[in-house]
């Protein structure tokens, strides 16, 4: 096997395509409107094209992960990268909302098989000790996509239309193909058996479990058709979830998910860490927005702007945080940033007001890009530092699955409370508006409405406001990071990484 010289370019590599996955998670909302109308659909249909994604990339990611071990990362990388880039060109031909949907299908599953292989080629070609730069670009990456996605969205549905936000992944999607190509190491594969129930009840118990979160709100959590319902799915899911964990328990073969991975602290508080992030980053963007446009009658491209000072302040700092979580315990930054998070989504919920100067809206957005760079490289690191090559996929499936789902929980739950709220501060508005949720508006609301509209967006974002403390909370039984010895013995080529090839260029 070839040795890696350069592991610095293998990583930029890796990041487009990442980085382009990931802004399609959020880049749709602002586009709803457009494609209802340009679609001729309605907006059960519309909210489709946005879940079906997200069901097809939640689900099948620890499998993903699994599957990289087996036939190696790159392959499975660019694989991946190929389904994504020809699913975009198909959503944006697309001539009708059917289409549209199962295009989106074809998208997720490429990104879900891209994103393990991310993160598990990090884990391999860096050594754990010098890792965090690396991590620190992950993470950037991870957090700047889920910013910058409303923003690219407005300004390109603005500027040229709705199918241009698909239109775009294509040239973006070649330049990333050729580049993991060209840069990307094959990395060894390890031998793996695959364990078909756990697949299966893997796949059949997420399926459940995150359809069932993440359509409650659509079905009023009742009845979706006969005798199936939202509680039913979400219980039946979590059945099947504890089947699985039992078959991995006692599989004398080889499980799907080594639950050894679970008996180092690091990884397991890692996990919760990151749950509570995605959780917090997927609930709080959505009664912004809502306050942005309907209270304060900005534009998606307008509202989407008030996030710059995140998104750049976040980019700025990330790869800085990520050099110095190799020298200080990086429990210390994660449960500094979380709690900054925390700090700024409180602040913003006291500024709601009609009549609060929009400018000092960026005052906490300035706050949360510091957060933010403080979060996703210390999480990974810690994550990824004790593990073994050979279980840098399944690693990397879980964490990203666990982030995924926390996402999901984020948006449910968030849909829920701002429905509640708008029900109990605008009980004299009309029934379509106090029970149809902020959706049932059509453009600016009218100005006896906005001051309890507002106060009902700021009493929502306390939710994911206090999630995130949780996570703080979870890093400060991080244990000290120990010296590494020995780490890759007998893996090629990562083991060849020395140790000037692993600083940035």
């Amino acid at each position: 096997m070839e040795s890696v010289a350069r592991p610095w370019p293998a990583l930029w590599s890796l990041v487009i395509g990442f980085f382009m996955i990931l802004i399609d998670t959020t880049i749709v909302s602002v586009a709803n409107p457009r494609i209802m109308e340009g679609l001729n659909a309605d907006i059960n249909s519309v909210i489709w094209v946005t879940s079906a994604y997200l069901l097809a990339y939640a689900v099948p990611l620890l499998i993903m992960g699994r599957l990289g071990d087996r036939f190696g990362p790159k392959r499975l990388y660019l694989t991946g990268l190929a389904v994504f880039t020809l699913a975009s060109l198909w959503c944006g031909l697309s001539g009708d909302v059917q289409s549209l949907i199962m295009a989106r299908v074809l998208q997720g599953l490429g990104a879900a098989i891209m994103t393990p292989q991310t993160m598990a080629v990090i884990t391999r070609i860096f050594p754990p000790d010098r890792r965090g730069p690396a991590m620190g670009i992950w993470g950037a990456t991870a957090g700047l996509a889920t910013l910058v996605g409303p923003i690219l969205g407005g300004v390109l549905v603005d500027g040229l239309g709705w199918e241009w936000i698909f239109f775009i992944n294509v040239p973006v999607g070649i330049v990333g193909f050729i580049l993991a190509w060209r840069f990307v190491p094959s990395l060894s594969t390890h031998p793996h058996r695959f364990d078909i129930p756990g697949v299966l009840l893997s796949a059949v118990g997420l399926f459940l479990l995150v359809f069932g979160i993440q359509e409650g709100e659509t079905y009023n959590w009742g009845t979706i058709t006969g005798p199936i319902t939202v509680w039913g799915l979400v219980i039946a899911g979590i059945a099947v979830l504890a089947v699985f964990v039992l078959w991995q328990r006692f599989n004398k073969g080889e499980p799907l998910l080594p639950l050894a991975l679970f008996r180092d602290r690091n990884f397991s508080l890692a996990n919760i860490g990151i749950t509570t992030v995605g959780f917090t980053i997927t609930a709080f963007t959505l009664p912004q927005i809502f306050y942005y446009q309907m209270v304060r009658g900005l534009t998606p491209t307008q509202s989407a702007l008030m996030m710059v000072p995140m998104a750049v302040i976040s980019g700025g700092l990330a790869p800085v945080v990520g050099r110095i979580i190799d020298r200080v315990n990086p429990k210390y930054i994660a449960a500094a940033g979380l709690v900054l998070m925390s700090v700024a989504l409180f602040w913003n919920s006291a500024l709601m007001h009609p009549d609060t100067p929009i400018w000092i809206f960026l005052l906490p957005s300035a706050v949360l890009g510091l957060a933010n760079a403080g979060i996703w490289a210390p999480l990974s690191t810690t994550a990824t530092r004790n593990l073994a090559p050979r279980q840098a996929g399944a690693g990397s499936g879980v964490y990203n699955t666990t982030r995924q789902i926390g996402a999901v929980l984020g948006s449910a739950a968030i849909a829920v409370l701002i429905q509640a709220r708008l029900a109990a501060e605008l009980p004299a508005a009309p029934g379509e508006a106090a029970g149809g949720g902020p959706m049932s508006f059509a453009g600016a609301l009218p100005e006896a409405l906005q001051e309890g509209f507002s106060t009902a967006m700021g009493q929502s974002i306390m939710l994911p406001a206090a999630v995130i403390l949780l996570g703080a909370a979870v890093t400060l039984f991080f244990a000290k990071p120990k010296p590494v010895d020995g780490w890759g013995a007998g893996e090629a080529p990562a083991a060849a990484v020395s140790e000037s090839s692993t600083r940035p260029v």
